[in-house]
């Protein structure tokens, strides 16, 4: 707060001359009132001692001192004078000044009077005395602003003329402690012309504060200040007033830039968090926005573009962190759904033409209709050509048909950016509570991360991928819990998440009974050390697929988790021409080290299905390897299994297949590949046949004979010890899948045969 003295304030005494003291405005150059017929100095007082006596000739009577008395941001002062009437007639007497600015200008616009006293009694002293400022504050009469370096001040007699009064010596004294709290270290916005009335455009007076400051903390005290463009606040600043800015402007506070600092700014929580949001895109200063540990509520979905309002790209890396989004009852949470007829062709895989009602169909929108794969939504949308462009190609679509578009309300909405990366958030819990869905993630975009967040109870989706913003997306140490959880499995919707780009990693996350856990296409995701159930209290209780894989080769890793009540299910729905052509078919997928557990399940359950949607499709690179399969209250016939509904796998081509040190518990059907079956042949024989039916996953034939190991010794006929002469032939049987071994003459015996479904090379 700026400040000054009195011996720098006060005009001089009348008896030191009246030179310097104006019957004018008090500029340079106007008439003084030395030597002026209505003006004389008096000496000898009784009340005054030496002092002015003025007569009342004009309308306005003015008295100015024609010093340039200083005014300083943050500095008020009082001017004050003892008067009384001598004699005629009575007038009223007021405070005057004349506001100077830069180069003798004067500063227009200000209230130069103050209220007049009446002087109502001869002889009677009267003591008329105004403050004056650069902040409309409390008692500040003339609130001058910042514009205002100096005034001319003094007095103005008003009303009827004639009358004589005597003036004691104008008085000017520094009354700034008077404004000032106990706290010396505080800058005021009012103090720098801001008005808080909601309408006046404080902007300037913010910014003018924050300069003074200079280490200080601003105070924005109580008021609504409006402010009409970006303001930056080099200084910490405490709200005890709030403010209202248009959506474009920007408000950074660069010293205490966290979320409480912007709800105190703001008041209402919802605007608090995306004009912080829209900061920490703005500026550099941080990188991250913490919430501070509070809970916001959010009674409608947040479009995170909208609130940047200036970006619709951003790749520098951008954290929100420590806090909570709860979601309360709104009518915005209410999901959209338009029922549109369109064509498809799959020349164009991922775009639906002719779309009637196009116009009505938000960006975000799920697709649901005949051969439209799980979790394909509307990435784009051009009304002008009645357009729209899909997350995924339709596997079985082609032609005109109705679709249903459901565009679900997510709680952090980032659709409308075309391009996001390196964005994070951290230690926060969406509370979503049956209301809304979590977070959908921008149209593109790479390493989106998710740590240590709660996902509790959405309504729809936990998280969403429209297009490619979940490319190299990052799922760490979360939790995602379902609102369905006391429903029966079969009659659960929701989905905790979806990708359609490649190398996402899931890892330490725990996952609670969703319909799915994760659709996902693209390649080279990795998924470590989670837990995924989706059992529900039913006895011999349905089983849906927790993990969807989408893309055949799909150059993923499951190593170390807890599959629990649901099946990791592989598939190509996402492929315009399913039929297995030109391409790697069902591949390069490794589970290793897993517990997959069931319990109360139906005996026809499986842990891992095969769901080819076009024909000619084969294995070609699978290693399941050191998991654990067990079953409770219930045995399940087998792991595995090739869901034949649509397509059937051609087992003659399966290549390079691993199925081995595994353990099976509650399990009718063990499986190897290689696998291994013991033969006792007790009558003399020649053809020897070895039944491997059952053992061979994905029942697959016995294509390949690794080895025949000799148990003990052979006989002939008479029992006499022989050391024949074998060869084998594979794909006996029916089904494909005994071995008979040749002698090559009768004999008996036992044998070790290895036998695997697939050509290892």
């Amino acid at each position: 707060m700026a400040s000054t003295t009195s011996a720098q304030l006060m005009p001089p005494p009348f008896e030191d001359g009246l030179a310097v003291y104006s019957s004018g405005d008090g500029t340079p150059g106007s008439a003084t009132y030395d030597g002026a017929a209505n003006a004389a100095l008096v000496t000898g007082d009784q009340d005054f001692g030496s002092c002015l006596e003025m007569q009342k000739t004009q309308a306005v009577q003015k008295l100015r001192y024609m010093g340039e008395t200083p005014l300083l941001p943050g500095c008020y002062l009082k001017i004050s004078a003892r008067v009384k009437a001598v004699s005629g007639n009575l007038p009223n007497v007021r405070v005057a000044g004349w506001a100077g600015g830069s180069g003798g200008a004067h500063v227009t616009g200000l209230t130069e009077v103050a209220t007049a006293t009446t002087l109502d009694t001869y002889g009677k002293v009267v003591t008329v005395e105004a403050i004056v400022g650069s902040g409309a504050r409390t008692g500040v009469e003339l609130a001058w602003g910042i514009e205002t370096l100096y005034g001319h001040f003094g007095l103005d007699l008003t009303g009827p003329d004639g009358g004589l009064v005597r003036i004691d010596d104008l008085i000017v004294e520094d009354v700034t402690q008077s404004f000032l709290r106990e706290m010396m270290d505080i800058v005021d916005v009012r103090d720098y012309g801001a008005r808080g009335d909601g309408t006046t455009d404080d902007s300037a007076a913010f910014e003018a504060a924050d300069l003074a400051a200079a280490g200080r903390t601003v105070l924005v005290s109580d008021g609504v200040f409006r402010l009409e463009s970006s303001v930056t606040f080099d200084s910490r600043v405490r709200f005890q007033g709030t403010l209202s800015m248009p959506d474009s402007a920007v408000l950074s506070l660069t010293r205490n830039f966290d979320l409480p600092a912007y709800i105190d700014a703001f008041g209402s929580e919802q605007l608090a968090f995306r004009k912080a949001f829209q900061a920490l895109l703005n500026f550099s200063d941080h990188e991250s926005l913490d919430l501070g540990g509070r809970r916001i509520d959010v009674d409608g979905p947040i479009d995170m573009q909208a609130a940047v309002n200036d970006k619709t790209s951003w790749a520098i890396r951008r954290v929100i962190r420590n806090g909570q989004l709860n979601a309360v009852a709104g009518s915005g949470w209410t999901p959209d759904q338009v029922v549109a007829q369109a064509s498809y062709a799959t020349s164009a895989n991922t775009t639906l033409s002719n779309v009637s009602n196009v116009a009505g169909i938000a960006v975000g929108s799920l697709v649901e209709g005949a051969g439209v794969g799980r979790e394909v939504y509307v990435r784009d949308r051009n009304v002008a050509a009645g357009t729209l462009t899909l997350s995924q190609p339709l596997h079985a679509a082609a032609g005109t048909q109705s679709y249903t578009f459901t565009r679900f309300k997510y709680m952090l909405d980032f659709t409308g950016f075309e391009y996001l990366a390196k964005f994070s958030i951290e230690d926060v819990e969406f509370q979503l509570d049956g209301k809304a869905s979590g977070i959908a993630l921008a149209r593109d975009g790479v390493t989106f991360h998710l740590r240590d967040c709660f996902i509790t109870k959405p309504a729809d989706r936990g998280i969403t991928s429209i297009g490619r913003g979940c490319q190299g997306m990052l799922i760490d140490q979360c939790n995602m819990i379902s609102s369905e959880q006391a429903l029966r499995v079969q009659d659960r919707r929701t989905v905790a998440m979806n990708t359609n780009a490649n190398d996402v990693k899931v890892r330490d996350s725990r996952i609670v009974k969703f319909k799915h856990f994760a659709v996902m296409n693209g390649g080279s995701h990795l998924f470590v050390g989670n837990h995924w159930f989706q059992g529900d209290d039913e006895s011999g209780g349905t089983r849906t697929a927790g993990l969807v894989l989408t893309q055949p080769n799909c150059s993923t890793v499951i190593t170390g988790n807890y599959i629990d009540n649901n099946a990791i299910e592989w598939t190509n729905e996402h492929d315009s021409a399913p039929e297995h052509s030109a391409e790697f078919s069902f591949g390069a997928l490794t589970l290793t080290g897993n517990n997959f557990y069931s319990l109360n399940s139906g005996s026809w359950f499986r842990w891992l299905i095969i769901k080819p949607h076009g024909g000619g499709h084969y294995i070609h690179g699978l290693t399941i390897r050191g998991n654990t399969f067990k079953a409770i209250n219930g045995n399940l016939d087998r792991p595995e299994m090739v869901d034949e509904s649509i397509a059937t796998l051609d087992r003659s081509r399966f290549r390079n297949i691993v199925v081995e040190a595994n353990t099976f518990n509650g399990i009718d059907q063990i499986i190897g590949n290689p696998t291994i079956q013991y033969h006792e042949q007790n009558t003399a024989s020649d053809a020897w046949t070895v039944d491997f039916s059952g053992y061979l996953p994905f029942d697959g034939s016995a294509r390949t004979v690794q080895s025949v190991v000799r148990h003990n010794s052979f006989r002939d006929a008479g029992g006499g010890r022989v050391f024949p002469g074998w060869d084998v032939n594979t794909q006996q049987g029916a089904n494909g899948d005994q071995v008979r071994v040749n002698w090559s003459q009768p004999v008996t015996g036992k044998v070790w045969v290895t036998a695997r479904c697939d050509n290892p090379n």
